[in-house]
């Protein structure tokens, strides 16, 4: 068994909270980065996951004497951020973000488009914030390792799911809680989180053959050296150079606008229209979603930087 906790009985008997201001400090400060990673699975956004473990910390500070020790404060904190996860999905008019424009055909030559105001787009997680969690041991009913569950590819095809099923899946596949443990934390019998967890895994393992996205290994020296060869190329506006670095099946995108692009010769079309806008930037290495990613810094307001989430893995072949 986790440490997951059942639903909450108001301890009405109690005097004072088992959890006073200290000992909240202490559990919150513990746990407030895996609630956040947590959230930002659900949601896809890192800025709504800052918000929504925030409204979480602030609902169990307030809820704190509900709290009678029967269970784990973490469950207990688990239980309050995923309520405030399908409670903000609720009031989303989508309720889940995206990678590319369903249904858009690639483009050739100049965006065109313009941003697309109704869609919301998956936002990268990155790997400063990430809990130490990235190396160690989900619970045992897991399915996914922990450096799988945070890259982008695997947070893009949950997205897809009905918000329950994605709750479902993330506490029992991801953190590893059984399913009596998780129809505790969300409501509801053991048997419908297995059905939803059926229906989840189902619909994972239709969009890919092995029922989730291609594992990863972790990212390696050569994988470095091409990130920087791609942060030269860029900051030498190397357009020759820094296309010969992709894929020839690399694909390309820049939301919110509207247009996408395929293959070595679609992006070479793209960038030859805007590639001198790109004068003076400045690029640095970062980590997000547990793999290399570029960083491109713009000089000028009103945008002080352009994060370029480049995966080092779009290397030539």
């Amino acid at each position: 068994m986790t440490d997951a906790q059942a639903p909450l009985e108001p301890a009405s008997q109690q005097s004072e909270p088992i959890l006073d201001r200290l000992a909240f400090e202490q559990f919150t400060a513990t746990h407030r980065r895996e609630l956040k990673l947590h959230c930002y699975r659900m949601m896809g956004s890192l800025h709504e996951a800052d918000d929504l473990v925030q409204d979480t910390l602030l609902r169990a500070w307030r809820a704190r004497s509900e709290f009678d020790g029967r269970g784990s404060v973490r469950g207990w904190l688990y239980t309050i951020a995923t309520n405030s996860c399908l409670n903000a999905l609720k009031a989303r008019s989508r309720a889940d973000r995206i990678l590319q424009q369903p249904g858009q055909p690639p483009s050739h030559g100049r965006a065109t488009g313009g941003p697309v105001a109704e869609l919301t787009w998956l936002e990268p997680y990155p790997d400063a914030e990430l809990p130490d969690l990235v190396d160690g041991d989900p619970g045992p009913e897991a399915r996914y390792e922990t450096r799988e569950a945070v890259q982008l590819a695997f947070v893009a095809a949950i997205q897809g799911l009905p918000p329950r099923q994605r709750a479902s899946l993330l506490l029992s596949d991801v953190l590893g809680w059984s399913a009596v443990e998780t129809a505790h934390l969300l409501g509801g019998s053991t048997a419908s989180i297995n059905s939803a967890l059926q229906r989840a895994r189902a619909t994972l393992a239709v969009r890919y053959p092995q029922g989730r996205p291609m594992r990863r290994s972790q990212p390696n020296p050569e994988e470095g050296l091409l990130l920087e060869r791609y942060m030269q190329a860029w900051q030498a506006a190397n357009l020759d150079g820094f296309i010969e670095l992709l894929r020839k099946d690399a694909t390309y995108n820049m939301p919110p606008w509207r247009e996408w692009y395929q293959g070595r010769e679609a992006i070479r079309g793209f960038f030859d229209t805007v590639w001198a806008n790109f004068g003076g930037f400045r690029t640095v290495a970062i980590g997000a979603n547990a793999q290399p990613r570029g960083c491109s810094l713009c000089p000028q307001p009103p945008r002080p930087y352009v994060a370029s989430p480049f995966t080092a893995r779009n290397r030539a072949c």
